[in-house]
């Protein structure tokens, strides 16, 4: 038997692609990669807005699901110059609260676009507010 899985689409979030932003199942929310689009679709210059709207997008889906950040069990991150690590790491601080979800941060040699990060996210929704 398979479990039920539920997509999760914040109003206003179109995809860039074949995929749903958020998948739902068995009290387990799964948030696909997240780039740092702002609400007009673009990139900031500036990487540190780049990671808080890239973060923000995750809030909307986490939010849609009736979780927060604090659900969040494990975060993958994907930079294209882990020079910006440190940069990286002062933002996603202030956005995860303790204990932080366990984290794997990688490497890569390129992005969609100009995209600097990609961050997913898996978060523990069994006592989520169903919307």
């Amino acid at each position: 038997m398979f479990a039920e899985k539920k997509a999760v689409l914040p109003p206003g979030a179109p995809t860039a692609g074949p995929y749903s932003p958020g998948i739902l199942s068995n009290g387990t929310l799964y948030v696909a990669g997240q780039i740092g689009r702002d609400a007009k679709g673009n990139i900031p210059d500036n990487f540190e807005e780049e990671v808080k709207a890239c973060l923000d997008n995750i809030d909307r889906i986490l939010k849609e699901a009736g979780v927060t950040p604090a659900n969040a069990v494990a975060v993958q991150v994907y930079l294209t110059d882990m020079d910006l690590f440190d940069r990286m790491n002062k933002v996603y601080m202030t956005y995860f609260p303790e204990p932080r979800p366990a984290r794997t941060t990688v490497g890569v040699a390129k992005l969609v676009g100009k995209s600097r990060i990609e961050i997913t996210v898996t978060a523990d929704a069994t006592g989520a507010k169903k919307k």
